[in-house]
């Protein structure tokens, strides 16, 4: 998508983002790309959004949704790795560690709440924020520490809904409780683990294959993804879709 035009960014995502006068100012966002290895194959979960929404119905998707402020204030059993709160904080206009957790934390919440998997590691928990109940009920201490930065975008000018989403991802071994039926909300329908390559060729949002693009390159050459590494950044700049690096 780099170096498109606005104009060329409408036709491809407009059945991702609907167009119309909506707020000018992107909300915090944030999802996980949650990987495991099969053999050769690094697989991807994807979860299919029900076909009742109003907003991307049908698409697979990563888990994920706006930041809730409360997230940055819940108890953590491990801190972020500091090159990724570095390269988090980098992307906060008034730089707020309480703000980069919350944006952290809301990718491992919706994993759980869409998918029913719970990063952290086994243990009590105890919090008063009711986002967070199936942590304290199936004993898991949130951690931070698995998770890695690995792209950022921001959704173009003129669309009902914008997003500032930072693109996360975290293995499966950094799971601690995956639950049968999947997570407590019915945001997605269906849930699969997909080869990079099928799930590039999935009816997924143009951003999405764009990012799975980027880290397939990435697991090239860092097939652990370490802590550190280039984070690419896709926004719009007078009228064109651009790649910074950051």
């Amino acid at each position: 998508m780099q170096g498109l035009t606005k104009a060329q960014v409408d036709k491809a995502e407009g059945r991702d983002f609907a167009l119309g006068p909506g707020s000018k100012r992107p909300r915090d966002a944030a999802t996980l790309i949650l990987l495991d290895r099969k053999g050769e194959d690094v697989l991807v979960l994807m979860g299919r959004r029900h076909v009742n929404h109003a907003f991307m119905p049908g698409k697979f998707v990563f888990p994920g949704g706006r930041t809730d402020p409360d997230d940055g204030r819940v108890p953590v059993t491990d801190a972020l790795d500091p090159q990724v709160e570095a390269k988090l904080l980098s992307t906060i206009a008034r730089r707020s560690l309480t703000r980069a957790r919350a944006i952290a934390l809301s990718a491992i919440r919706e994993t759980y709440e869409e998918a029913g998997l719970l990063i952290g590691r086994r243990g009590p928990f105890a919090t008063a924020k009711a986002d967070w109940q199936g942590f304290v009920e199936h004993g898991v201490q949130p951690s931070l520490q698995p998770l890695r930065l690995v792209a950022r975008a921001i959704t173009p000018p003129g669309r009902v809904r914008r997003f500032d989403t930072r693109f996360l991802a975290a293995w499966r071994s950094d799971v601690a409780v995956e639950l049968p039926n999947g997570g407590p909300t019915n945001e997605l329908e269906e849930l699969v683990w997909l080869p990079l390559d099928e799930a590039r060729q999935a009816d997924i949002p143009a951003i999405t294959r764009t990012i799975l693009e980027e880290l397939q390159q990435r697991l090239t050459t860092d097939p652990l993804l370490g802590p550190g590494g280039p984070i690419p950044f896709y926004r719009m700049v007078r009228n064109s879709f651009v790649r910074d690096i950051f």
